[in-house]
């Protein structure tokens, strides 16, 4: 009986083993005692593992959140005024509630996936449609919102530079636009694309790099002068546009939230992920008001005197952020509109690289039309960061929990 039960334990080992990758086997196939103890030696390894992931994904989570956002706070608030530094904590206080409602609704459904999977289940196929529209537009939005911050900078660097088509010579800025479009246009046609993934999560060193960089102009020459108004109810709803624009990442956080371990984790990574964020962009906000003031454009690195070395490190620091971006931003609208297609024309190379060329040219256009990035910035956090983040959200939980039958209200 007992040379029985050991080539049963054995076989139980030998199947476990097998199921465990090459590097995973190297590490528990010397575990000694019964196929319980290595099973017991993985769960050890990978419990061991749970607090370096919710740290791993917390700093992923920063570098969603802090984005190009960063360089229009000061705008918003030489617009607003220092009392709308208040909305700013608000927002953010928001964007966390809304955060924690999707993760209410994920948990109501196994079967929930991704942002469209939320607003399936609370309104059905319409439901889906309406949010993967509303994400696509706001993708959309980010991806030109690129293409100006990279014609604006290069502007910047090269003021005398332009093209020349025939008889129409085009500005500086513009023709800079077409150049970024130009330089971005061979990471769109990359089959694997997680070497961009990580260059992207550079996101918070980038941005920590820039405040960094503002400081020391500031310390080095254009000092902490201007004083600013209390509150421009003028330029206030510029100012919340902008502001809500820092808190679009919501339609990452199903993602974040699936790929974690230990889910439990989510509202503590989500809480540190918000208010390192909102304490960056308060530093920001405030070192670009005190120094330029009203003069502060839409891009505090347009500010920038070019002749400083901190200058040109924070410019050459934001230049990059774009080209690694762009790809990862563009890719689940073309990926939306690969689902809609004919079967014989899904996972077609070719049509896929006509799909995100045409989405690249399109954005380019919109990119020269719109007049700055501050337009930009401002209508996509009025309008869609608005739905996406906050309405949407709070719509989805209300419909699944039914939560509106205690008010009275039905939600169609």
């Amino acid at each position: 009986m007992d040379q029985e039960w050991s080539r049963l334990d054995d076989l139980v080992k030998v199947w476990i083993l097998g199921t465990c990758s090459e590097s995973l086997q190297d590490q528990v196939v010397t575990t000694p005692g019964t196929a319980k103890d290595l099973w017991d030696h993985l769960k050890d390894l990978f419990h061991d593992n749970e607090d370096a992931r919710a740290i791993t994904l917390d700093y992923q989570l920063r570098s969603i959140t802090i984005g190009i956002g960063i360089l229009s706070i000061p705008y918003a608030l030489s617009s607003g005024g220092w009392l709308s530094l208040v909305v700013l904590m608000v927002i953010a206080l928001a964007a966390y509630f809304t955060g924690l409602l999707m993760r209410r609704c994920m948990d109501s459904n196994p079967s929930v996936t991704s942002y469209p999977d939320i607003a399936g289940v609370a309104f059905g196929r319409k439901g889906r449609i309406t949010a993967l529209i509303f994400i696509c537009l706001e993708l959309y939005l980010v991806a030109s919102g690129l293409l100006i911050l990279e014609g604006d900078n290069l502007h910047k660097l090269s003021p005398h530079f332009g093209f020349k088509i025939g008889n129409t010579k085009m500005d500086g800025r513009h023709s800079f636009v077409i150049v970024a479009g130009l330089i971005i246009m061979p990471t769109l046609w990359l089959n694997d694309l997680s070497v961009l993934s990580y260059l992207s999560f550079g996101g918070v060193l980038s941005s920590l790099i820039v405040v960094v960089c503002v400081l020391c102009v500031g310390l080095s020459g254009d000092g902490f002068h201007k004083k600013g108004d209390l509150i421009n109810f003028k330029g206030l709803p510029t100012a919340v546009s902008l502001y809500t624009f820092c808190y679009g990442a919501h339609a990452m956080f199903p993602t974040i939230y699936l790929s974690m371990k230990k889910k439990s984790q989510f509202p503590i990574v989500l809480i540190i992920s918000f208010l390192i964020c909102t304490t960056t962009y308060v530093i920001m906000a405030i070192l670009g008001y005190v120094i330029y003031g009203e003069d502060v454009q839409s891009q505090v690195t347009l500010n920038l005197p070019t002749e400083k070395a901190s200058a040109k490190v924070a410019i050459y620091t934001i230049l990059a952020g774009p080209i690694a971006k762009y790809a990862l931003t563009i890719m689940p609208i073309a990926t939306a509109i690969e689902n809609y297609l004919p079967v014989k024309h899904k996972d077609n190379n070719v049509i896929s690289a006509m799909i995100k060329t045409s989405l690249l040219v399109s954005t380019v256009v919109l990119a020269i039309i719109f007049p700055s990035f501050e337009s930009v910035t401002s209508l996509s956090g009025a309008a869609l960061i608005v739905i996406v983040s906050f309405v949407l959200p709070c719509a989805c939980y209300l419909k699944i929990f039914k939560v509106y039958r205690n008010f009275g209200v039905v939600l169609l």
